[in-house]
């Protein structure tokens, strides 16, 4: 379910100031949403990289990284997201208890506000994060450093939960992912066959 223009009047976050638009788009309008977008789940990468230095207790290192990993999820979910490119997503029960997903994007008027800087350092994080921790959970495999596998299966699932929820919200909460990619290739190939069929 997307909703496109619903949060201007329910979420005070995304009041719009009248600057000049060439102004907005490069400054970092939120330094402090920013520096914890990437704050939690970098710390978190951190811990588990150096725990072993850091300390000897594994209990200890799996509570740090989980409190980390979860702050991370809350953070970018609840707060990043809605401030720095103006989507969220959440999950509701309706009347009947049927659960049902949301997914919902500023409008294209609104949007234009999102500062370039802002927008970068949102989906760098989002992107690259996961990829680490799946890296993680093969490293952890290969090494058979097997009481690690829960923490870095658990760093995969909220980070890729986030990713996945945003990316919806961006395509369209309605729009079926795969269909969308394959409809991507289609139109490619359509192109390269006109280009092809044009040319000398």
């Amino acid at each position: 379910m997307l909703r496109q223009d619903s949060l201007e009047g329910d979420v005070p976050l995304f009041h719009e100031d009248e600057n000049d638009v060439s102004q907005r788009k490069s400054k970092i309008k939120h330094p402090l949403a920013s520096f914890f977008h990437l704050f939690f789940r970098t710390m978190a990468i951190l811990v588990y990289l150096l725990c072993e230095l850091l300390s000897g207790s594994f209990i200890v290192c799996m509570v740090t990284i989980i409190l980390l990993l979860s702050c991370d999820f809350w953070t970018v979910k609840n707060v990043t997201g809605r401030l720095l490119v103006g989507l969220r997503w959440w999950n509701q029960v309706d009347e009947d208890g049927k659960s049902q997903w949301v997914f919902e994007a500023r409008k294209e008027t609104s949007r234009k506000t999102v500062s370039n800087s802002e927008s970068r350092i949102f989906w760098l994080g989002l992107i690259v994060c996961p990829i680490l921790w799946v890296i993680f959970v093969f490293s952890t495999v290969i090494s058979f450093r097997i009481k690690w596998l829960g923490v870095v299966i658990m760093g995969v699932a909220l980070q890729w939960a986030n990713l996945y929820g945003y990316v919806r919200c961006k395509v369209g909460g309605g729009t079926n992912l795969r269909s969308m990619a394959t409809n991507y290739l289609g139109l490619q190939l359509f192109k390269q066959a006109m280009n092809k069929t044009e040319g000398p």
